[in-house]
């Protein structure tokens, strides 16, 4: 038979177990809660259901949204091919204007005899809702209905698409999912291919940490000790432009890197005739998911035509050489099946391979 002092002293050690498993219990929902309140933040899609429009500065998306829209017109309004310019994370629209030192993807091509549109991805520039990721059905869905647009505006002109990072990377889902021709042709100029499967665990971490626990929370990536261009002028007008993001949204990043998954993951089932643009200086895509990104297209036999350049960076379209760049551009558009000019794709699988190393 136990003591008194003895079940007593039992009972209060059962007691304390069970306010402990309590307190855990309550800790554990309350932690569910907060997780929960903190999910990633997806900027509205319009409330009305309408047909697409192009009009002289707006692009109306089928949900009702308007987004500033960009172009570029060859001087005699015939062009030879019509090219829509999707711009990268955080930019918009004027990517594709002159800019200090570089001649502007517009400009130049407009003056080669090929119509440029682009306009303000959702979420970045002017559009509705800036600084807020749009998530990726949106974005894929405004890049189709636009080409589409194109080819009703422009009845037997080719169309090429233009991404250059982020652009790239809906691009590639873009086209992932269309039927063979929807465009006769894309240029890929470093396309955002930096999938979790090839990030340092300590990212990957990091930013599913962070989205869970601060998806709001705007890091300014001052201090990364990354470059983007050798155009340091260029880059200094990023920094002054209100419109350019400078402190991006962790739950943006988050939205980038699900895109950048399936661009990887799919780039082999882009079926158009494809330009790959990569920098060898290029500190912000890395070349290893680049380079599996190349091997997947061509185990796909969507073998594409690789320019690689030595002295390039990330923003090679508006880069110290990007004349050199634009050129080749121009030539993969009017002259099919041929080398480059800058001799740029000379080997430059090999080459990107022998860097990676």
């Amino acid at each position: 038979m136990i003591p008194k002092s003895g079940r007593r002293f039992s009972d209060k050690i059962t007691r304390i177990k069970n306010f402990m498993l309590l307190r855990r219990l309550v800790f554990l929902v309350t932690a569910i809660v907060l997780l929960a309140a903190c999910a990633p933040k997806v900027a509205p899609a319009g409330t009305a259901s309408v047909p697409v429009a192009l009009s002289e500065s707006l692009f109306n998306t089928s949900d009702g949204l308007q987004l500033p829209v960009r172009r570029w017109l060859p001087a005699d309004n015939m062009p030879k091919a019509v090219v829509l310019a999707l711009h990268g994370f955080n930019d918009y629209s004027k990517a594709f204007d002159k800019v200090p030192d570089a001649p502007g993807v517009g400009p130049t091509l407009a003056a080669a005899g090929i119509a440029v549109y682009a306009y303000d991805q959702r979420g970045f520039g002017k559009s509705p809702n800036a600084g807020l990721w749009a998530g990726r059905d949106a974005m894929v869905g405004d890049f189709k209905d636009f080409v589409a647009l194109l080819r009703k505006t422009y009845p037997g002109v080719p169309v090429y698409a233009l991404g250059e990072s982020m652009g790239g990377a809906v691009v590639i889902a873009g086209l992932a999912e269309s039927v063979p021709g929807f465009v006769d042709g894309a240029i890929l100029a470093a396309p955002a291919v930096w999938a979790r499967s090839t990030m340092p665990i300590t990212y990957r971490m990091a930013l599913w940490v962070g989205v869970r626990i601060m998806p709001g929370f705007r890091p300014s990536g001052r201090g990364l000790g990354y470059q983007a261009s050798d155009n340091i002028e260029m880059l200094r007008d990023n920094g002054r432009d209100p419109l350019f993001i400078k402190e991006t949204r962790i739950d943006s990043i988050y939205g980038l890197s699900n895109l950048m998954d399936e661009a990887l993951a799919r780039v082999g089932e882009v079926q158009a005739r494809t330009l790959y643009l990569y920098g060898a200086k290029d500190e912000i895509i890395p070349k290893a998911p680049t380079q599996e990104a190349l091997m997947a297209m061509a185990g796909a036999n969507r073998r594409p035509q690789v320019a690689f350049y030595p002295n390039g960076w990330h923003i090679l379209l508006r880069d110290k050489e990007a004349p050199l760049v634009l050129n080749d551009v121009i030539s993969f558009i009017t002259q099919p099946n041929t080398p480059l000019p800058s001799h740029a794709d000379d080997e430059a699988i090999l080459r990107l391979q022998k860097t990676a190393r």
